[in-house]
Formats: structure tokens, sequence, C-alpha cells
């Protein structure tokens, strides 16, 4: 119980810090790009360079979503709850990796080429952050948990 309300607690913790790192960046960005001032003196890059960023954006979007559920359903290998929390942590702190380097992504994007498709980028990022962030009851549905293992994980959830 311990050990899964450790694993828990950690990994909640990395999907808030990286969702911090990447809500100011962009939030920055975004608002001189609303005030019509985001001209930094930074360099033209071709045009192909928005296609490639915003191409490896929407890839990853796809990318993470799918290997999520492929790692997930590695879980129904093992019976030990344990087991499964790990390997929901593990494909969960690769999800949001992988979301933050979709952010940055976004970010840039809206710097060097003010396309609003970067906006909905990082729209669609943000959903994938929050559908990332643990919970018990996403939890017992991913890993399709028996009653007694999901009130073990509502259990190490709550706060000591």
């Amino acid at each position: 119980m311990e050990e899964i309300r450790k694993i828990y607690k950690k990994l909640e913790q990395l999907v808030l810090i990286l969702l911090m790192i990447a809500l100011p960046l962009f939030g920055m960005v975004y608002l001189y790009y609303n005030s019509g001032n985001l001209d930094w003196g930074l360099p033209v890059l071709p045009d192909f360079v928005d296609g490639l960023l915003s191409g490896a954006g929407t890839a990853l979007l796809v990318i993470q979503y799918f290997l999520f559920h492929r790692k997930i359903k590695l879980s129904f290998e093992y019976e030990e709850l344990l087991k499964k929390v790990e390997v929901y942590a593990n494909a969960t702190r690769e999800r949001v990796i992988l979301l933050l380097v979709c952010s940055l992504i976004s970010t840039v994007g809206l710097v060097f080429f003010e396309n609003p498709y970067y906006v909905l980028l990082f729209a669609a990022t943000l959903v994938f952050f929050s559908l990332a962030k643990p919970t018990p009851d996403r939890m017992a549905r991913l890993l399709k948990l028996k009653k007694e293992e999901k009130e073990l994980i509502r259990q190490a959830s709550r706060p000591e």
C-alpha cells in the first residue's frame, strides 16, 4: 500500500510540474501573440520548418496516445496490483514527457511563425495533459482493476 502511495504521489507531482513548465511558457508567448507585439527580432525561418514543427507536434500527440494505450495493455499480464501500477506509472511518465515536448513545439512554432495552428495544438496538448493526470477512477478503468484493488488505489491517492 505504501509503495503504491509513493508511486501515485510522485506521478501526480511529475504531471503537475511538467504542466507548470509548459503552461507559463506558452501563456507568455500567446499573450504577446494576441497583443501583436511578437517581434523579438528573431531570424525568419523557411516555411518548411513551419510544416515540420506542426507535423511533428501533431505526430507526437497521436504517438503518445497509442504508445500509452499499448503500454497499458502490458499491465494485463500481471496479477499483482503493484506491478500494474508500475506499468501505469511508466506509461504515464513517457506520455507526459512527450506532451511536454509537444507543448514546447507549440510554443516555438507560435514564436517563429505566429500560426494559429500552434494554439490549437497546445489546446489539444492540454486536454491530453488533463487526461494524463492520475486519478483512482481513471487508473481503475484503464487497468481494469477489481473492486478491492480500486479501493486500494483510492486509499493510496488520499492525503496522508
